[in-house]
């Protein structure tokens, strides 16, 4: 479902055809406007994962294809800001529900991440919604406002979201024992 981010041809041209779709770019932080500085910036995301700045998994279907990627930016204090794409071709199908999963559990469980912030343009519906059906997000406009007011310096255009840790591993460990229990049931 998720690994490390490469450099390999097939990868970064699978990537790059998909974020340059005209529904998905305007909503990809680093934008690449050639298949030349899509390498560059993969190659500096690489660099700054190295340097603890940042996390970025390439999101993978079920054949292991590449369809997105996913991404905590700007870390600082243990928190960070949460960024997300898939391919158009595969909105719409669980990919980024279960993707988001698998990228929690390593931030809170593998990785020492207390907080993950999602930073939501107003008119992005789509995003908002997805956000707002997470049981463990929380809108913090209000209750974390001095980041709130830091991604909105000029005019207000972000809606802040919150996942804290203790939230998350809630919801976990909920999903956990409900497995559980419905394992235990099949075999009764």
């Amino acid at each position: 479902m998720l690994k490390k981010r490469e450099l390999s041809g097939h990868e970064c041209h699978a990537l790059f055809e998909l974020m340059t779709h005209p529904d998905v770019f305007p909503f990809v932080r680093h934008k690449a406007y050639s298949f030349e500085e899509f390498m560059f910036l993969t190659k500096q995301t690489i660099e700054a994962e190295e340097r603890g700045e940042l996390i970025s998994r390439t999101i993978l279907d079920e054949w292991d294809n590449p369809i997105g990627t996913i991404n905590l930016f700007d870390i600082r204090e243990n928190a960070g800001f949460l960024g997300t794409w898939i391919g158009k071709p595969y909105h719409g199908k669980g990919y980024n529900s279960l993707a988001k999963d698998a990228f929690f559990q390593e931030l809170f469980f593998d990785k020492e991440i207390e907080t993950v912030y999602m930073r939501i343009r107003q008119e992005n519906i789509r995003s908002k919604k997805a956000a707002e059906k997470l049981p463990y997000s929380t809108l913090a406009n209000e209750s974390r406002s001095a980041v709130f007011q830091q991604i909105n310096q000029e005019k207000i255009i972000y809606d802040l979201y919150e996942i804290p840790r203790d939230l998350y591993t809630m919801h976990y460990l909920r999903m956990d024992s409900n497995i559980q229990e419905f394992q235990h049931q099949l075999k009764a």
